[in-house]
């Protein structure tokens, strides 16, 4: 697959993600009239539902990876080169900031305008480092063991992290930046933002070694049996 696709589709999937994420806030808060509990409940539902299609359309194109600790774990792994992984990360970000301006400007709100929703403290802080692992762990294991169902495994999981995280589950660096530009229901104040980009990236770190401790066995049976061990970013044949 020709890089430039991949990269639209990372740019194109973030993006749409973040105008999900924003967006359902937005429309959520304005109709519950301010009734949190709903809101939530509305902005949970629309984000696993999009994460659902959009690694359902894009995971054979480009792995739907929609997330910088994705891609760096993958680059942890070798799956992908740091060249490529580098692109992946700044084109997610690129395209996480349009979606927020997508957001924001189909509820007639300024394109971008700093948000001033406080996030942090240590509850926050551990609340996202659980986010990040739980959502890389969900992701590593799935493609492993269930490689056709990854696509509602992180959707399920990140409908519920959004209500057992005292964070609402972030659990993405690109995602946490963007959010910062929008000061709606899902934003987070920029002064907030490194800590939680932090906590995710160590979250996702242990997620990576805890799965390959978890897999060796499997990835030793597999080897016994001819097979080759699978991941999902991979792209895969429909027919298997």
């Amino acid at each position: 697959m020709i890089l430039h696709r991949k990269l639209l589709a990372e740019g194109l999937g973030t993006a749409l993600l973040l105008a999900a994420i924003v967006g359902s806030g937005i429309m959520g808060e304005r109709l519950a009239q301010g009734n949190v509990a709903i809101t939530l409940l509305v902005n949970s539902l629309a984000t696993g539902a999009m994460l659902f299609v959009l690694i359902s359309l894009f995971a054979p194109i480009s792995g739907a990876h929609l997330n910088p600790a994705v891609t760096l774990v993958e680059w942890m792994r070798r799956r992908i080169t740091a060249r490529d992984g580098l692109l992946y990360i700044a084109i997610q970000i690129v395209g996480a900031y349009a979606g927020v301006a997508a957001a924001n400007t189909m509820f007639d709100l300024p394109i971008f305008f700093a948000a001033t929703h406080v996030r942090t403290g240590m509850a926050q802080w551990w609340s996202e480092f659980i986010a990040a692992f739980g959502l890389l762990l969900t992701i590593l294991l799935g493609g492993r063991l269930a490689p056709r169902r990854v696509a509602a495994l992180v959707a399920c999981y990140v409908t519920a992290a959004y209500w057992f995280t005292a964070s609402t589950s972030f659990a993405n660096p690109a995602v946490t930046m963007a959010r910062a530009a929008s000061d709606t229901f899902s934003g987070i104040r920029p002064s907030d933002t490194h800590a939680f980009i932090g906590a995710q990236l160590l979250g996702a770190l242990a997620a990576a070694f805890l799965s390959r401790w978890l897999m060796s066995p499997l990835a030793a049976v597999a080897a016994l049996a001819g097979e080759a061990p699978r991941s999902a970013s991979e792209p895969r044949n429909d027919e298997e």
